[in-house]
């Protein structure tokens, strides 16, 4: 019995040992060869922007109906009537380049943004009750070098307070137009999510990350 116990005992020192050799050789490897050998459960890393890749499809359904709550995917007053799918490109694009500024991170990768909705405040909405900019969309980190994901895509809730009556007249007399603070605020969330990929997914209600842009009321 005793030799039963002992040859035990070093099946089990030697299964330790290999569980403990295999932790320190995955160390060994690059982020991206790590993340794609074990991404179930392995958190991603910061991200070092590479490159970014910013989609409106043209398949999202304008609306410029000045109701309280449009149909449709893309609902923006902030510049003047034109190609709304471009406007908003534009908007994502000004948010994430400020977001990449002095930003470092420890795993290379493209950011590609997928837009499902965009929704700012009607004219009517703005100038009485105010209400909520819904924006959607799909987050995915990808390899530089294969295009392969390097997490699964999450989509992002990054929804903002919008506001009405004469706190939303106030605020245009700031130079806080909804423009001006959904580009900070969606720079904020890109920035959070390139610090710490994960932290914005799952989120619901309103999501407020435009602090030190505005006064307190």
């Amino acid at each position: 019995m005793t030799r039963i116990r002992a040859f035990a005992a070093l099946i089990l020192a030697l299964g330790l040992s290999a569980c403990g050799s295999y932790d320190v050789s995955s160390r060994n490897v690059s982020p991206g060869e790590a993340l794609r050998a074990d991404r179930g459960s392995m958190a991603l890393s910061s991200i070092q922007v590479v490159d970014a890749k910013i989609i409106v499809p043209r398949s999202l359904k304008v609306s410029e109906a000045n109701s309280y709550l449009p149909s449709g995917d893309i609902v923006w007053r902030g510049d003047p009537f034109g190609d709304r799918h471009a406007q908003i490109e534009t908007i994502l694009n000004d948010s994430m380049r400020m977001a990449r500024n002095g930003q470092q991170g420890a795993v290379p990768a493209v950011v590609e943004i997928k837009l499902s909705r965009f929704h700012a405040l009607t004219e009517k909405t703005r100038y009485s009750v105010g209400g909520v900019h819904s924006v959607r969309f799909d987050l995915t980190f990808r390899d530089p070098q294969t295009g392969q994901a390097l997490a699964p895509t999450r989509e992002i809730r990054a929804d903002l307070k919008g506001y009405g009556g004469n706190r939303a007249m106030e605020a245009e007399r700031q130079g806080l137009t909804q423009k001006v603070r959904l580009t900070h605020h969606l720079a904020n969330v890109f920035r959070a999510e390139l610090a710490q990929p994960g932290s914005m997914s799952g989120k619901r209600g309103i999501t407020q990350l435009v602090a030190g842009l505005e006064t307190k009321n």
